[in-house]
């Protein structure tokens, strides 16, 4: 079962006062087909069909007719069919879709105009048209389709009173409406009351920020390890170009101390060898001390390389 489904099983079993049944049942049928004659829901999701059935019998007394068809894509999953031709009209207008004589592509604001009606409405936007990657399995990602441009925005006009950040992009003939950063996502999960879903939702999310966290920390170190190995080698460089002319004794007794302990120890960084030196010469020194006999070194080295 995809997680998507999973959201739509849970939500779907939410009870709901009556103007908050409104409101979802209102975002089911705005993105459903729809005419002054008929109401016509398609869902692949059982509990959404019965939950659909549900709030047209509790709210109009009206039974929808259910037909169950086998699917033309690529899973051939069932596809629940609830038909409705009686009282549309009546339907369509208290659920603020049919005014002014006509259907309109946007609802009237009355039909979610506090935060737990936008709550239901959301919730009925996700049941009949949103999908949500599993975060174990792929990428984060958030989205819903819709027919026209103007509902798309309003859509995510009402998305971002949560501050959900949504965004839309024209596919094909729809307009897909989303939303991808991952706390975002499971701040929408907690709007439309998904509980075990967020649950669920954070567990991976989290798993997977440490495990990203862990392999960013893993590549910095490796590349200072890196970075520390190069210079280390250039400095080894510099002092055997020094020796090959026999000109150590060039160079000052501590900074001479400095360039045999580096050669003793090549692959150590310069805080170990500042270390090891004040510890077996009983003399202290600091790493900056011997970064400062480094380009001591460097300076004659590039002086004999020169002439």
């Amino acid at each position: 079962m995809s997680f998507t489904s999973t959201v739509r099983n849970e939500i779907s079993k939410i009870e709901s006062l009556k103007e908050e049944s409104i409101a979802e049942l209102s975002a089911i049928i705005h993105n459903s087909e729809i005419t002054k004659n008929s109401i016509k829901i398609y869902t692949e999701n059982a509990s959404a069909a019965r939950k659909i059935f549900s709030l047209i019998k509790d709210l109009y007394n009206e039974y929808a007719k259910i037909t169950v068809r086998r699917g033309y894509n690529y899973s051939k999953n069932l596809i629940y069919i609830l038909e409705v031709n009686n009282n549309v009209l009546d339907i369509l207008s208290s659920l603020g879709i049919y005014y002014n004589n006509k259907i309109n592509k946007l609802p009237e604001e009355y039909i979610l105009d506090d935060n737990d009606t936008l709550r239901a409405y959301l919730r009925g936007l996700f049941i009949i048209t949103g999908s949500v990657n599993d975060p174990k399995k792929s990428r984060y990602h958030l989205e819903f389709l819709f027919n026209n441009e103007e509902y798309a925005k309003f859509i995510i006009d009402k998305l971002d009173i949560f501050y959900l950040n949504g965004k839309y992009i024209k596919r094909d003939n729809k307009y897909m409406v989303y939303v991808k950063e991952a706390e975002k996502i499971g701040d929408f999960l907690r709007i439309i009351n998904a509980s075990n879903a967020v649950l669920y939702y954070e567990d991976i999310r989290i798993y997977r920020d440490h495990k990203n966290m862990t392999n960013r920390l893993n590549n910095m170190e490796q590349a200072n390890v890196d970075k520390m190995m190069s210079a280390a080698t250039k400095q080894v460089d510099d002092i055997q170009a020094i020796i090959d002319i026999g000109g150590l004794s060039l160079l000052d007794d501590k900074t001479r101390v400095v360039a045999e302990y580096r050669l003793k120890y090549p692959d150590v960084s310069l805080q170990e060898l500042s270390e090891i030196i004040s510890y077996e010469t009983n003399t202290p020194i600091t790493k900056s001390g011997v970064n400062h006999k480094i380009k001591k070194i460097q300076l004659l080295a590039e002086k004999i390389r020169k002439s």
